[in-house]
Formats: C-alpha cells, sequence, structure tokens
C-alpha cells in the first residue's frame, strides 16, 4: 500500500505520527512518499501577534527554511535521500534535551549551521543547508502545501496522510501524543484505513492534546504530558 506524508519539520505531531508510520511500515507492507506542507505558507495569511504565541512565527519560518533544503535534497539526490532527512530532522529537533520556549532559540532550528548538521546525520553534503535562503524552492513547498489543503480542505494542520494516493481519501492526522507499541502500532494503522475507505468519512476530533512524548517536551517514555486545549490544531491565543 502506498502512503503519502505531508510534513513540516518542526511539528512535533508531525514527528511523531511519522515515527509511527515507520513503525508500522514493515508490519503493513507500506510505501511511505514524503511530500511538503510549511506551517508558514499555510499560515500566509494570519496575524501572528493576534493568534499565536510569540515564538510560533519563528519556529514556522524555520521550518519553512529547512523545507527549502530538503526540496533541493529531493530534487538532487532522489526520494531516499528525503526519506533520512526527514528522519534526522526529527531526531535533530524532537529527540534532544529542551531548549527555552523562545524565539531566539526556534530560529536557531532555520539556521545553516542547525541544518548542517541534520544533513551530516542523514550521510549529505552539509553544504546544501546554504539552501535555507534561496527562496526558489518556496514555489515546490507552496505547490505541495496547496496539493495537500485541496485533498483535505483548509481548516487542517500538520501531519497530512492520504492512504492510495492519487485519488484514495486524505486527512489530517491522526495526531497522537505518544508513540505506540509495536502491537498498537499495527491495529491503530488499521482502524485508521477503516475510516479512510469509508467514503462518506469526514472528521473525528478532539482539541484536548497531551505535551508530546518527546524529549524535547521534557515527556519521558511512559510518561504522559500536561494536557492543554489547542483549539483548531494550535494554541492560538486569539487576542
Amino acid at each position: 500500500m502506498d502512503v503519502r506524508f505531508w510534513f513540516d519539520p518542526v511539528c512535533p505531531f508531525c514527528w511523531l505520527t511519522s515515527k509511527w508510520l515507520r513503525l508500522v511500515a514493515p508490519q503493513r507492507d507500506l510505501a511511505i512518499e514524503w511530500r511538503f506542507i510549511s506551517l508558514r505558507l499555510l499560515n500566509a495569511h494570519v496575524d501572528y501577534d493576534a493568534q499565536f504565541p510569540p515564538e510560533y512565527e519563528a519556529g514556522h519560518t524555520a521550518g519553512l527554511r529547512a523545507l527549502r533544503v530538503a526540496a533541493r535534497v529531493r530534487h538532487e539526490h532522489g526520494p531516499e535521500a528525503l526519506d533520512r532527512l526527514q528522519d534526522a530532522f526529527g531526531r535533530h529537533v524532537f529527540e534532544q534535551e529542551p531548549v527555552p520556549d523562545t524565539a531566539e532559540a526556534k530560529e536557531v532550528r532555520g539556521t545553516d549551521r542547525f541544518v548542517a548538521g541534520v544533513l551530516a546525520t542523514a550521510g549529505l553534503p552539509p553544504g546544501l543547508a546554504e539552501s535555507v535562503e534561496d527562496t526558489a524552492w518556496d514555489a515546490v513547498i507552496q505547490a505541495e502545501t496547496d496539493e495537500a489543503l485541496a485533498a483535505t480542505g483548509r481548516d487542517v494542520g500538520t501531519p497530512i496522510v492520504q492512504i492510495d494516493p492519487p485519488d484514495g481519501l486524505a486527512f489530517f492526522g491522526p495526531v497522537i501524543s505518544r508513540m505506540p507499541s509495536a502491537e498498537q502500532a499495527g491495529e491503530l494503522w488499521d482502524h485508521t484505513v477503516g475510516l479512510a475507505r469509508f467514503p462518506g468519512f469526514a472528521e473525528l476530533k478532539r482539541s484536548l492534546r497531551e505535551q508530546p512524548q518527546l524529549p524535547a517536551f521534557g515527556v519521558a517514555a511512559g510518561e504522559a504530558g500536561v494536557v492543554e486545549d489547542w483549539h483548531g490544531g494550535s494554541r492560538r491565543q486569539h487576542r
């Protein structure tokens, strides 16, 4: 079965869902195609000061800068290299000790120095990191962001998953805050496929989320993070 997965490297829920898909892939013979969705481009029309905590714009911009490099990697080195890079981004951003919840700390993830380290982990030339500044790649990222939204509708976030592309149903999620066991991973996939293959399925939702079970959030394996209300997929302030 083919699966498309649209990701932004700075979204923790993208990372957790991708880890789950990687766990279930050999169990259910899944072939995952990684595609791009930029939270910064998706929210281009939004007043960040009014609707998001102060560090969000810096974090989303860092994600766009990282995706520019990812687009170049796929273009020059192919989808297998992008697969390695997606995994490396997640490990560098989320499998590390927590960083301060400030704009300055979030901006670091979009710097050429940070991205060069990610590239090295993925076995790719660190010099590709110079593309964090290359806005020529934004057209590719925008096109794939639009592609994802065309398949789901616009009132969604990340991650977006499509089963049986290009015509299968696409949806926002599943959004998970903890990693399932190997057995649970397969069960969760089977339930997800069951919903996605019902032609009339539209939405199953709750806005309460635990802080992700990731080192970057200070939540260890086996622990449950603090529950927050994410108000339509993000901690928007609506001032």
